[in-house]
């Protein structure tokens, strides 16, 4: 009976002991994410140094980041060369300036992505999206099809969806018009032209 006494308190022991660890285990897991959150919650703040320097340093990036008129200068370039290509079809040619004309227009977009007006904020990126999406989509269509009448179609009403954000960007002295000079003279458009000349 004796050993029947000592079995059973060594049992109840193990088993106490083994209940306590699995408990202990359990704890930190149902305890841990809270210890976490309370020391992330305990971090300090950054130094007002440390602020300031970071205004600092946004300051002088923003200062030597070239502005949105110099991205919509290399648009115009590439736009207006797209047109050139198109009109001799050189359809390759065609194809890689208007690649470089959406990426500009996204470069141009992420530098200033806002405009404040008088009638309220302009949302660039909803526009790029519309124009991207339908004109510069057809102009697409007609370079793959080889097809000079619809790009022609296509690529003027590109130039009046320009306008009509110029417009709203309250920069309506900002008049697109189809190119009369081509702005590559480098360029040889001729799709058959053989180098060197």
């Amino acid at each position: 009976m004796k050993h029947l006494i000592n079995f059973r308190s060594g049992l109840l022991l193990a088993t106490g002991v083994g209940v306590g660890l699995f408990l202990s285990g359990a704890s930190g897991l149902l305890f841990e994410p809270r210890m976490l959150q309370a020391q992330t919650q305990q971090k300090p703040s950054p130094k007002l140094s440390d602020v300031v320097a970071a205004q600092l340093d946004f300051q002088t990036l923003s200062e030597r980041s070239p502005d949105q008129s110099h991205a919509m200068a290399d648009v115009g370039y590439h736009f207006a060369n797209l047109w050139f290509a198109a009109d001799q079809q050189n359809w390759p040619l065609a194809n890689y300036y208007l690649g470089e004309t959406r990426s500009h227009l996204r470069w141009a977009v992420r530098i200033h992505p806002v405009r404040q007006t008088k009638a309220g904020d302009v949302d660039l990126k909803g526009i790029l999206d519309a124009v991207d999406n339908s004109f510069l989509t057809e102009i697409g269509t007609a370079i793959t099809n080889k097809d000079s009448a619809k790009f022609k179609t296509e690529y003027r009403q590109t130039i009046e969806g320009c306008y009509a954000c110029h417009k709203a960007c309250e920069k309506p002295f900002l008049r697109p018009q189809v190119p009369n000079a081509v702005s590559a003279s480098i360029l040889n458009f001729d799709p058959n032209a053989t180098w060197p000349e």
